[in-house]
């Protein structure tokens, strides 16, 4: 089969890919613009692409068995432009990395080794043991709201549990109590929800119907100190919202790593917000950088090769959407 790589995300799980694969197959990568005719014919002529955007001005795939995302969002992946029998299928392997990231964060709020650095440097030993005006607090006498509970809310709850966290969900799909939930709440008792913990933490995909899902009234129901964490789709969170929240200090803070604006050809730079996030001191902002690990990538890489294994099988693939 000839398997297209579309792009610099996409070449990114290029390497070591024949060590995985059973049989030979034909590997073309292709630049995001598909600017020459030899790109656009090998495009065209993909058995397999792997890719994360779709569009009607690009060429047709005609002869497409499966179109790989290697990222577990497809929303720039029309899939009218698939022919008829392709296949679509996306791929995971980012949780443990974006709990990793969660955690970092939030712990980050507790264990100032940042400040007690820059402190002692010059003398300032204002942490030392012992001053009962500078006592810490702890995260595990700490709770943690995940709004999202597939493979990313699991994997924080893991760990939120490892830590001694309380941990509460709000779910599409029931979720029942247990060993690492402890209250469950139905997307219909979003504000409940959001003043059940200390840091709200949003996995949930950008879909129509939860493009500004979290706005004003839900961010005025959390707890005045705490803390949302969004690392699923900037949109969930309604912007105008979230920067009057911070502005205002309604809210203890958030840690942002999904954003409203991204790097295009035309503005390889932007802002992440059309409103000034940057200007705040009580948001933490990363360049939608959690998932993005040497784990992610190696367990991707291998979802890729498993779904081509499969297809050349006529096995049933992973991950169909």
């Amino acid at each position: 089969m000839k398997i297209v790589f579309h792009g610099d995300n996409a070449r990114t799980f290029r390497p070591g890919l024949e060590d995985l694969l059973e049989g030979g197959h034909e590997i073309v990568l292709v630049g995001d613009a598909l600017a020459d005719d030899a790109d656009k014919a090998h495009f065209a002529t993909a058995d397999v692409i792997v890719g994360v955007r779709l569009t009607p001005a690009m060429p047709k795939p005609e002869r497409l068995r499966l179109y790989q995302a290697p990222a577990a969002g497809t929303d720039q992946i029309d899939r009218n432009c698939l022919p008829t029998g392709a296949r679509l299928c996306n791929a995971f392997g980012h949780e443990d990395a974006i709990a990793e990231y969660v955690m970092t964060a939030l712990l980050a709020r507790h264990v100032p080794l940042a400040d007690a650095d820059r402190r002692l440097r010059r003398g300032d030993w204002t942490y030392w043991a012992g001053h009962p005006g500078n006592l810490r607090t702890e995260l595990g006498g700490s709770s943690v709201g995940l709004l999202g509970y597939g493979h990313i809310g699991k994997a924080i709850a893991v760990r939120a549990k490892a830590f001694g966290m309380r941990v509460s969900v709000a779910n599409r799909t029931p979720v029942p109590t247990g060993p690492l939930v402890d209250e469950s709440f139905g997307l219909d008792r979003l504000p409940a929800f959001m003043a059940s913990a200390d840091a709200i933490v949003v996995s949930l995909p950008h879909l129509p119907e939860t493009t500004g899902f979290v706005g004003t009234a839900a961010l005025a129901a959390m707890r005045p100190d705490g803390v949302v964490v969004n690392v699923g789709r900037g949109p969930v969170i309604d912007q105008q919202a979230l920067f009057a929240a911070l502005q205002e200090r309604r809210i203890g803070g958030a840690v942002i790593d999904t954003w409203y604006r991204y790097p295009s050809a035309a503005d390889p730079n932007p802002l992440p917000g059309t409103l000034p996030f940057e200007t705040l001191d009580t948001v933490v902002m990363t360049p939608h950088m959690s998932g993005w690990t040497e784990g992610t990538v190696r367990r991707r890489r291998q979802t890729i090769a498993d779904n081509v294994n499969r297809l050349a099988r006529g096995e049933p693939l992973l991950n169909g959407l």
